[in-house]
């Protein structure tokens, strides 16, 4: 008998590749069903083996209220920033930060260096070598210990209850 996970060790994005493989040829045919089909079969397959594994989530409900949290932040930076470019007699404090990291998982540090370089205003521009530390731009750091306590408190804390870390 063969186990269905051999053959789809990744059901979800094998899904996910078909519709878009069907997306990009705009054309629902046999053929293109059978080729995107093959294409979600196969690329999971040879792939799969170099994927890091996923922490599972333990807390689903604090995932949607970081994802909400998160959303609010971008709208909220957005305007903060065009603030700051439409006034350019306003003084800009462009700084890099060296954040330490409480996180060790590879996965969730790479959701929190997402979620600052989604946020208007600051970037993720390298993780270390031993994963102890990220460096941040920001545009406008006038306390950089400020900045560090918030994305503490708002991003990386609540990823490390969400995920099982």
């Amino acid at each position: 008998m063969i186990r269905s996970r051999a053959w789809l060790p990744t059901p979800v994005f094998s899904l996910l590749l078909l519709f878009v493989w069907l997306l990009l040829a705009r054309s629902v045919s046999p053929g293109n069903i059978v080729l995107g089909g093959a294409l979600a079969i196969l690329i999971p397959l040879l792939t799969h083996r170099f994927w890091d594994s996923r922490p599972r989530i333990k807390k689903p409900l604090k995932l949607l209220r970081f994802v909400l949290r998160v959303l609010g932040d971008i709208i909220t930076a957005n305007f903060e920033v065009a603030y700051l470019i439409a006034n350019p007699w306003r003084k800009l404090n462009p700084h890099f930060i060296e954040y330490p990291l409480i996180l060790e998982d590879r996965f969730t540090i790479t959701l929190l260096a997402s979620t600052i370089s989604l946020t208007p205003g600051t970037v993720s521009a390298n993780l270390r070598m031993d994963g102890k530390s990220l460096l941040i731009h920001a545009l406008n750091a006038n306390d950089e210990e400020a900045l560090i306590k918030q994305i503490r408190e708002r991003y990386e804390r609540p990823l490390k209850e969400i995920y099982e870390c």
